[in-house]
């Protein structure tokens, strides 16, 4: 399994850390614009100082970079470069640059070892743990990709103060997901210090993260290839998220917002199915409450659409299974199960309606 460090500075010794995992010191280092921006300059200082030869490499910040046209156009990049099955890739940014990079390591020369060095706290909690890379196609996101566990996972929790609140809120979610499916001692820590964590306050900022990032890495020890369906439960909230994302065309909702009210909708769900109670499902609400999302977009990107429009859209979901779609859902807070069989239409749109009426008037701070 992979190796996850989280420390400040991440980035001090690597080539020591690379040389105890068996690394070589030929690496291709892959940035965002951004993130070239932000980190560029002192990694790669760093990455001279310590002896590697590196192959840099950027490529625009947005969603649109995960695709063949720019994995293509990498490729050449690394091939021009005499790049062999001996080189390493180091992908440094958030979700988009970790897929990006990981499905590339994984596919060039039938495979080469991909360290993740995320920059944002939903990368450093989740897309960046787990080997799931993949590229997006015009039908549909994260359709085209591999399996390819990073070899290390280097998190420094100092990277977020570059970040934007609404990047902090939407990496928020995925922290506050762990604690909804596996462990309530940790929704307990998150409920009771959730404003300190998104003021990112030490030492409960990097508390978070390293129980998160661990939640996951054991999960996806545990169901790799998401056979059990013990994996399927880091998707609680997902399946309502995935139908959002799609109607708000990829751009207008951040993924974390869209998982925030896919969760709402999941909680009452668990409850209109008779699995979660009362009590539960107002402790849950009560949390997500206090999420905060930029003025109006909750209200033109979920409460304003309609229910049968959004339970159509979650219908062309990748994460369906043989044209039904998958719900995780709660049996109490901290366990969370794969839902088999099916659940009737109707309960899944009164879920949704329940969510819309959590959210009616809800405006951002």
């Amino acid at each position: 399994m992979s190796t996850i460090l989280v420390r400040t500075p991440v980035i001090t010794g690597l080539g020591e850390l690379f040389t105890t995992h068996g690394l070589s010191k030929k690496t291709v280092v892959l940035f965002d614009e951004h993130t070239r921006k932000l980190y560029g300059e002192s990694l790669l200082q760093t990455l001279h100082d310590e002896g590697f030869q590196c192959k840099e490499l950027v490529v625009p910040a947005r969603e649109a970079s995960k695709s063949f046209s720019v994995a293509y156009r990498i490729y050449g990049s690394m091939i021009e470069a005499d790049v062999d099955r001996s080189w390493n890739l180091l992908a440094v940014g958030g979700g988009v640059i970790g897929d990006l990079g990981g499905f590339i390591a994984a596919s060039y020369f039938r495979g080469i070892p991909v360290i993740q060095l995320p920059t944002t706290l939903l990368a450093m909690t989740d897309s960046a743990i787990g080997g799931k890379v993949a590229i997006n196609h015009p039908l549909g996101k994260n359709l085209i990709g591999f399996f390819h566990l990073p070899e290390l996972i280097l998190i420094d929790p100092s990277y977020l103060k570059t970040l934007p609140q609404r990047e902090i809120y939407s990496g928020m979610a995925e922290v506050v997901k762990y604690g909804f499916i596996a462990d309530e001692p940790f929704f307990n820590f998150l409920d009771l210090h959730f404003s300190d964590i998104t003021s990112l306050k030490e030492p409960f900022l990097t508390e978070a993260i390293k129980k998160s990032a661990f939640i996951k890495a054991d999960v996806v020890e545990k169901d790799f290839r998401e056979t059990d369906g013990l994996r399927a439960t880091l998707n609680f909230g997902h399946t309502f998220a995935h139908g959002l994302e799609k109607l708000a065309e990829y751009r207008y909702l951040r993924h974390g917002e869209a998982v925030t009210i896919g969760m709402v909708c999941a909680l009452f769900l668990s409850y209109n199915l008779g699995y979660l109670d009362q009590q539960s499902l107002e402790r849950g609400l009560s949390l997500l409450k206090r999420f905060r999302f930029p003025k109006g977009v909750v209200k033109r990107r979920f409460v304003a659409i309609d229910s049968e429009l959004l339970l159509e859209n979650m219908l062309s979901d990748k994460k369906k299974l043989d044209k039904k779609l998958r719900f995780v859902l709660l049996k109490k807070l901290g366990e969370a199960f794969l839902l088999e069989e099916s659940v009737d239409e109707s309960i899944v749109l009164k879920s949704i309606d329940d969510g819309r009426r959590f959210f009616s008037g809800k405006e951002a701070c």
